[in-house]
């Protein structure tokens, strides 16, 4: 039996994809979970992912792209299955099985009702690793699945029969390409708890004995968590018994985690005239951090320099050749639970060279940052200090 022939023609309307060897070798190497179940979770999504976004980018969208980014997959794979792809205004999640029977397609609770999650179309696939393929059987949208579905309380999960989704994926590229739009998303209330009930937590769930953390507090609270991704990737870390990879200081003394480098941050040296003239104590004057940004297809650095022991500057400029930040860009940072404090906010009311905020951090104390507009990529993430 080919591949092409006879399983593409047992079901002409749906997408068939043969899964390479590469992509089966490169699954397993996702080996850094707390239990056999995430860590199968990991491979059976890796596969999934790298098997349909090559036929995405090929086929028709070369700009798709993992969402949020490909650093953030561990954190999310590690309590949820599925991943979510997004190109342009569009963005999908696949929800990958072993399962024979696909009498309905059942969607984690996480994908529907974090507001940061949602997407506009949900497709089922089925995976057969032992034979190298899988097929998207399915499909149907945010509003479908809210409206429609069927929510089970005792998996958390949304779930749609197979005679109300839509088999022919084609219908989705044709009005794509058609510029035909739909109604694909419920509105969803967002979700937040307070910093103190969330570290307790993270502390709690952190244990790695508690198999399933996704089910042992209320919905409300755990998508709080998960939405915030800052707190999702410790709650990740302490299940992996790992140190805190996101210190400041740490990234200045002896380097920038693995983790922390995969989403870009990077050392670099200040010129002679931007350092401080007296040194620190703490960390190298002549040091500071960067991340490169895309924001509105142009090309931006954050930058972070330690002033004196407790003063910090966060900085923004367009990285084109002789661009600056337009009007209404802004650059704002917030407390860990992501509340606003005096003077923590800069707006371009004009064309800038650079915008900043300088702020006094207590030791220990989390910083998040955020852009307007959104960076490509973009997930919170909490610096310490």
């Amino acid at each position: 039996m080919t591949f092409d022939s006879l399983l593409t023609a047992a079901n002409p309307t749906q997408l068939w994809l043969e899964i390479s060897p590469d992509d089966r070798s490169q699954a397993w190497q996702y080996q850094n979970y707390s239990t056999p179940s995430s860590r199968w979770n990991a491979t059976l999504n890796c596969i999934t992912l790298n098997t349909f976004l090559s036929w995405l980018r090929t086929e028709y969208a070369p700009q798709a792209k993992v969402y949020p980014h490909q650093a953030a997959l561990a954190s999310i794979w590690e309590f949820v299955n599925g991943v979510a792809i997004v190109w342009e205004t569009t963005k999908i999640v696949l929800i990958p099985s072993e399962t024979i029977d696909t009498a309905e397609l059942r969607v984690p609770q996480e994908w529907i009702d974090i507001p940061e999650w949602t997407a506009d179309y949900y497709l089922g696939v089925q995976v057969n690793l032992d034979d190298g393929w899988m097929r998207i059987w399915g499909y149907t949208t945010h509003q479908q699945l809210k409206t429609n579905g069927h929510y089970d309380a005792s998996d958390r999960t949304y779930s749609l029969d197979e005679d109300e989704l839509i088999a022919d994926i084609n219908i989705l590229w044709v009005a794509q390409q058609l510029g035909i739009t739909e109604a694909t998303k419920s509105a969803i209330a967002p979700l937040a708890i307070p910093q103190t009930q969330a570290e307790n937590l993270i502390q709690r769930l952190g244990n790695p004995e508690i198999i399933i953390p996704r089910l042992e507090i209320p919905f409300t609270i755990w998508g709080a968590i998960l939405a915030h991704g800052g707190w999702r990737q410790r709650l990740y870390e302490r299940r992996q018994g790992l140190p805190d990879q996101w210190s400041i200081l740490q990234w200045l003394r002896s380097g920038i985690s693995d983790v922390a480098q995969q989403i870009g941050w990077q050392q670099v040296e200040l010129q002679p005239s931007l350092a401080r003239s007296r040194s620190l104590e703490s960390t190298p004057a002549s040091v500071a951090l960067s991340r490169q940004l895309v924001i509105a297809g142009q090309q931006y650095e954050l930058r972070i320099t330690q002033q004196d022991s407790e003063q910090w500057r966060f900085e923004l400029r367009n990285t084109s050749m002789g661009a600056l930040i337009p009007e209404g860009v802004k650059l704002r940072l917030l407390t860990e639970d992501l509340q606003d404090f005096e003077n923590n906010e800069d707006t371009a009311t004009t064309a800038v060279e650079q915008l900043f905020v300088e702020v006094a951090l207590e030791p220990g104390e989390g910083i998040v940052w955020e852009i307007e507009p959104t960076p490509e990529g973009y997930e919170r993430e909490i610096l310490r200090f």
